[in-house]
Order: structure tokens, then C-alpha cells, then sequence
């Protein structure tokens, strides 16, 4: 096609594929065009040559969003077998012009989205007699990597477009593709080679409409102002929609397609071989070869030119997997899909948020890395200590590089994170930088925003997260929020729910070097004690349940904080009038564990006599036994206490309370339920245990063993 004096070469690719790739690198080796057009938005015309820079490292994306609205943008992926990644890093290593010819993201960004478009690539398939479009594109295109498929592409698109009438987005799109083409062969340009997605190949290769028709289309557009820039990518964000293009199933096998010099099978079932090993899993070379046979053979039974995706997983399946599933799985998603990590270069354009977090990354020996791995901190190493801060002041400003995983154990030097960088962060990061321009400036801004929360709760957690991102200019201002919402809140559950996460932020003292907390907690504790009993009454089901949770954490931190107050206000309200059988029942295991009460049985007796109803009885048994039933394996006369009522209920209250029941016992260990179950079958629980005769002189060596592990004061 000619336009002006200018020679046009529209080459009709698919977005994400290898054999295009090859196609089109070749066919640009034949014309040496001058200029090359790729379907892309044109403001990053002025950071493509950065793809030519050595630290560039595939995949990445172009990302346009409009300055202060972060949430308003698109990302064009591109991976190292995108044919418009070749198409780019052809032009840059000849030294040819490039550019992008698509409509600007100034206007896609202003635009609402058009619905999705028809699938020419399932149409063509289901043309040629295929139920599956990316095993016939595989079989045309991807196997075989020669530039005669373009010809056959443009074709069939052609075909495939007959009687089509663009419409909305898509006609903007296409019009401002051919304005592109018309302005560069005004401008002298002698060979052009156009690099667009097939589909739009039959609106830019044939006679081209009158230039005033999609002048007058375009007029008027609706535009933003948005910035430009690379960022990393995925293989695993390349597998779904995204940018210009739908995102392809497998693009770990496509790279390997593409970066395969030669015998593509031999060598993929050779990794996957490796990649088994590496799970201490027995695979031979005699696997190998076995697994390169069946896959050969499966792809001339099914009369394709090679073995494809499906031919190798089917062979990796019954040869090096022995049908497991799940080794079948770590396959597909370390090979198929695969987390690769693209990189940008240090030169790439950044909000200095991004710049002050790469280098705390290197500082940090932090690498950011596209496969979630686990990540355990001991924070009485410095750098371990600057990682978890990094980690907590990222999540504070919405960019959850980390996620905390629960650790075991009651110590508070130890945290462990699951980490995992998504692409998407870079946009959070964006979004972040209104806060501030270093990672901790930024969110000790964000701290100041979110200390507005009305809620004490919210407040006294934030605490918490100041304090493990070690933020100490932003504690004075939430700590005199705190104490001026809790002057005010008369509500003793919101007490109750914020004392929990101060006295936790207080462990952190010695370890993280921060202030302590005891004056704000001592004073919470002293008002939660003081209206524990008010806020016991009146309560229904919902409401109980949720008290008993809150007296769980009140309780947890009273035993923290060392005050021995706490179990005393418990022991006030304990077994009173009106208190719901769930806060009752937990009171009083409460009280029991911590050796304040010796009547138990016969507080449960009293709770569970037949004058009582039913659903109180459960209800009370639920909370004294939450946490375990190792009590009633080991105190015959609390599992009497429970045989003989359930046993004494009448089949109409036995159905009331079942589902609590249910769920009580439900609660307990297996090997908890075991016991109990032997106990009440040989009738042991109404006998109490037997003394254990002990012979003095055969201990005598372990006692004094013991005693001197224990110290002089035992």
C-alpha cells in the first residue's frame, strides 16, 4: 500500500505471540523501513528509547494515568515475545524512528470503555474446524514462526472484518491510526512499517477513507493531562486482559516457544524435569526421553506440526508426574504461567515516592520479586529490624508488598511475610505519593489522615502500626487523639476493643526502641473494670457473643500489663442475675484457670440444673469449654457434671440445643473428642481418678534434676 510516495507495510500480529514475534522481526530485517508505527499511546513516544537501555528487562508496561487520579490509568504490557517489543527493539538497534500510532491515552482515559469486541481468533478457529482458538493459532502461527503467516493473517482478518463497521472507541482508534500514517508519509517518511493488532489490520491496509472523515471523527475528542512511564511486569499479569490486548494462558510456555533455538519439546520437558528435582521428587533422563516420545507421538495422532502445550503437559502428566496433580500443578504454575519480574532502569521516569523506595530496597537487600516467597525477620538484627519497618510503613500507605504471616510462639522479635510484588503496586505507590515523597515522610502524613477515624478501636490499632513502622512523629498526634476520644467515650465496649492493640504496642518497646504506652492502658484498664458490670446486662445473643470476645482480649492484656485487679472485677459480676449463659460460662473458666474459684462443679450444677432452661445450659458450656476440652478429659467430676444433664434433657430440649452443642464439641481437637468419648463409654466420667502410687526412691534422681533446671526455689 502506498500512501503519498510513502511505501506502507501494515503488519496484522497477535498481541503476546511468539511465532508473530519471529514473523515480524524477520519481515522488518527484509524492509528496512525508515520508520516503524507501533499500536501504542503516542505520549510514550517519549520514553520508548528507554527500552534500548541494558537495565531494560522484559516484561514490563507502559503506564499512563492522569497525575492525582491514579486510579485513572492503563497499562500496555509487553513481554520479550510481544511482537511490538521486536518491533520496538529492531528499530532502536538499527537506529530507525519509532513511534506510537494509537489513539492518546489523554483521550482513552476521558472515555468510557467500549463493551467487549467479537473474538476473531475463535472465529477463524471455529471456521477451520477447531473447538479451541489457542490450539489453532498455535498450530498456524505460534509452531511456525515464518513470515507467510502474516500474508495468511491479513487474509483471513480481512475475511473475518468483511461487512464490519467499527464503532465508538474502536473507530476513534483506527482513524487516529491512519491520521499517524498519513502525517508520516507528509512528513517525507519513504518505508513505513505499521505494527498493530490483526483485527485493525483491514481498517489501515486496504484504500484508506477520506482524510477529512477522520478528521472531522476525531474533532472535539474529550482529553486529560496524564504522565507516562515504564514499570515492571509479570508473566502471571500477561495471563489475564489487560492494556490493548487480551492477555494469553500460558505465557511461560510462549517464552520459551520464542527463546528456544532450536528442539522446543526436548528442552521444555528437560526444565520440567529440573524443576521436579528441585522437590527432591525421583525423574530420570529416561523419564525425559519417555515423556519427548508420548508428546511426539500425541501430536502426529492429533495431526499437528508440533507438539504443543497440551501434547507436553499430558506427557509431564503420565511420564514425570505418575498422574499427581500436584505435581502437575507446580508445573504449570513455575513453568506455564510462571512470576517472572521484569526491570526498568534507574533513568526511567519516577514520583520520588518510587525513587525513595528502590533505594531503600537496595539498601535493605530487600529485591523486589514477581513469586510470593516467605520472608522471617529476627528484629534484633538491624537490618531485619529496617526490613519490617519498610514492610509496616508500605502497608500503612496502601501498598501491601507484604503480607504477615502468624508466627509461632509467644515471643516478640520474630515476624515473618509472604512477599510478592505486583505490578499494580507501582499504581498504589502513585497514588501514595500525595503523601510525601520518601516511604516514611509519606506515611506519617498518611498516619495524620487516618487519626481523624472516629473510632477508638481504629485509633489504638493505629498505635500499633506506628509503632511497628517506627513512626514516632506521628505518635503524639494519634496518642492525644486517643486520649481525647476515650475522655468522651462513656461506651465501655469501645474501651474494651481499644485495649487490646495498646497493650500489644507496648511489647514492641525493647525489641523496636519505642516509648511505652502504660499511662493510656492503666487508665482504659481502670474504666473498663469499673463499668464491666452496667455493660453485662441486657445483652442478646449477638451481643453476648461479641462481649465474651471482647473480655477474652481485656483479659489477655490485663495479663500483660501484670494487673491483678482485673480477675477480681471478674469475679464480682461472676455467676449473677441476668448474665447471659456464654459470658457466665467464660467468666468462670476465666476465674478456674487462674486458680480463683474452687466451686466450679458446683457452679456448673447450678447452671445447668433442670429448672434452668436449655439453651442457657449450652450456652454457659459453650463458654467455660472454649478453648479446648482437655478439661473435662482430666476432671471426672466436670464431665459427670455434663453426662448427667445431657443425659437428664428431654428429647424436645436435647433438639434445642443440639446445634450448640454441635458447635462446642465441634470446637475441641479430634484426639480431645476421642478421650472424652472412651471416658463417658467405659464410665469412668463419674468416677474420679485414681491416685497414682510413686515409688520415692526411683523419682529421687529425676526430682533433683528437675529442681536444679527449676532453681534453688523449688
Amino acid at each position: 500500500m502506498t500512501v503519498g510516495r510513502a511505501r506502507v507495510a501494515v503488519l496484522g500480529i497477535r498481541h503476546h505471540g511468539p511465532g508473530s514475534a519471529k514473523a515480524v522481526r524477520a519481515e522488518l530485517e527484509r524492509l528496512r523501513p525508515d520508520l516503524v508505527l507501533v499500536e501504542g499511546p503516542p505520549e510514550a513516544d517519549a520514553v520508548v528509547g528507554l527500552a534500548a537501555d541494558p537495565d531494560m528487562r522484559p516484561p514490563v508496561a507502559l503506564l499512563a494515568h492522569v497525575p492525582g487520579e491514579p486510579s485513572r490509568a492503563a497499562f500496555w504490557p509487553f513481554a520479550r515475545f510481544s511482537p511490538e517489543w521486536q518491533a520496538i527493539a529492531y528499530a532502536l538497534g538499527a537506529g530507525i524512528e519509532v513511534r506510537f500510532c494509537d489513539l492518546p491515552a489523554a483521550a482513552t482515559l476521558a472515555l468510557q470503555a467500549d463493551p467487549p469486541t467479537r473474538d476473531p481468533i475463535a472465529e477463524l478457529a471455529g471456521a477451520a474446524g477447531f473447538d479451541d482458538p489457542e490450539r489453532w493459532w498455535e498450530d498456524l502461527v505460534e509452531h511456525r514462526g515464518e513470515t507467510g503467516t502474516l500474508d495468511a493473517v491479513a487474509e483471513a482478518m480481512t475475511a473475518v472484518r468483511e461487512g464490519h463497521e467499527p464503532r465508538g472507541v474502536e473507530a476513534l482508534r483506527e482513524a487516529h491510526m491512519r491520521r499517524t500514517v498519513r502525517r508520516a508519509a507528509r512528513e517525507g517518511h519513504r518505508t513505513i512499517a505499521v505494527v498493530c493488532g490483526a483485527w485493525h489490520l483491514p481498517a489501515l491496509a486496504g484504500p484508506l477513507p477520506p482524510a477529512d472523515d477522520d478528521e472531522r471523527l476525531l474533532r472535539g475528542l474529550p482529553k486529560v493531562r496524564v504522565a507516562t512511564t515504564w514499570v515492571p511486569w509479570t508473566h502471571g499479569r500477561l495471563a489475564a486482559a489487560g492494556g490493548y490486548g487480551a492477555g494469553v494462558a500460558s505465557p511461560g510456555w510462549y517464552d520459551h516457544l520464542f527463546a528456544a533455538a532450536d528442539r522446543p519439546v526436548e528442552r521444555w520437558l528437560t526444565r520440567a524435569a529440573a524443576v521436579l528435582r528441585e522437590q527432591d521428587l525421583p525423574v530420570s533422563s529416561a523419564h525425559v526421553i519417555e515423556a519427548v516420545r508420548l508428546a511426539e507421538t500425541l501430536a502426529v495422532l492429533r495431526g499437528r506440526p508440533l507438539a504443543g502445550l497440551s501434547e507436553v503437559t499430558e506427557a509431564v502428566r503420565a511420564v514425570l508426574c505418575d498422574g499427581d496433580e500436584l505435581r502437575v500443578e507446580t508445573i504449570q504454575r513455575r513453568m506455564v504461567v510462571g512470576e517472572r519480574l521484569g526491570r526498568v532502569p534507574g533513568s526511567t521516569p519516577m514520583v520520588p515516592l518510587q525513587r525513595d523506595l528502590r533505594e531503600e530496597q537496595r539498601r535493605l537487600r530487600l529485591k523486589p520479586e514477581g513469586e510470593a516467597r516467605q520472608a522471617d525477620l529476627d528484629l534484633r538484627k538491624p537490618l531485619d529490624l529496617g526490613r519490617s519497618r519498610l514492610l509496616h510503613r508500605l502497608d500503612l500507605l496502601g501498598v501491601p508488598w507484604g503480607t504477615p504471616v502468624p508466627v509461632r510462639g509467644k515471643g516478640t522479635f520474630r515476624e515473618s511475610w509472604t512477599l510478592e510484588w505486583r505490578p499494580e503496586l507501582d499504581l498504589a505507590l502513585m497514588e501514595a505519593a500525595v503523601w510525601g515523597i520518601t516511604v516514611e515522610t509519606a506515611a506519617t502524613a498518611r498516619v495524620a489522615e487516618l487519626s481523624a477515624s472516629p473510632h477508638l478501636a481504629d485509633l489504638t490499632a493505629l498505635v500499633e502500626r506506628c509503632l511497628v513502622a517506627h513512626l514516632p512523629a506521628a505518635l503524639p498526634g494519634v496518642l492525644r487523639e486517643i486520649r481525647e476520644r476515650a475522655a468522651l467515650d462513656t461506651e465501655v465496649r469501645h474501651l474494651m476493643a481499644a485495649l487490646p492493640a495498646l497493650v500489644r504496642a507496648q511489647r514492641y518497646g525493647d525489641v523496636r526502641g519505642t516509648d511505652g504506652l502504660g499511662e493510656i492502658s492503666e487508665s482504659l484498664l481502670a474504666r473498663i473494670r469499673a463499668g464491666l458490670g452496667p455493660a453485662l446486662t441486657g445483652l442478646d445473643e449477638a451481643a453476648a457473643r461479641e462481649m465474651t470476645a471482647l473480655i477474652d482480649g481485656v483479659h489477655t492484656a490485663a495479663g500483660l500489663l501484670g494487673d491483678r485487679r482485673w480477675p477480681a472485677a471478674l469475679a464480682s459480676v461472676a455467676g449473677r442475675d441476668g448474665l447471659p449463659g456464654l459470658v457466665d460460662g467464660r467468666i468462670t473458666r476465666i476465674l478456674f484457670d487462674a486458680g480463683r474459684l474452687d466451686d466450679v462443679p458446683a457452679r456448673m450444677a447450678r447452671s445447668m440444673s433442670r429448672g434452668g432452661p436449655p439453651a442457657r445450659a449450652a450456652a454457659w458450656m459453650e463458654g467455660f469449654l472454649s478453648g479446648g476440652g482437655l478439661l473435662l478429659v482430666h476432671d471426672a467430676r466436670l464431665l459427670t457434671t455434663v453426662d448427667d444433664w445431657l443425659t437428664g434433657l428431654s428429647p424436645e430440649a436435647f433438639v434445642e440445643v443440639l446445634p450448640l452443642l454441635r458447635r462446642t464439641f465441634g470446637a475441641f481437637a479430634p484426639a480431645e473428642r476421642r478421650m472424652i468419648g472412651e471416658r463417658v463409654r467405659s464410665g469412668r466420667a463419674a468416677a474420679p481418678a485414681e491416685p497414682v502410687e510413686c515409688d520415692e526412691e526411683l523419682a529421687a534422681g529425676a526430682v533433683r534434676t528437675v529442681r536444679r533446671i527449676l532453681g534453688d526455689g523449688w
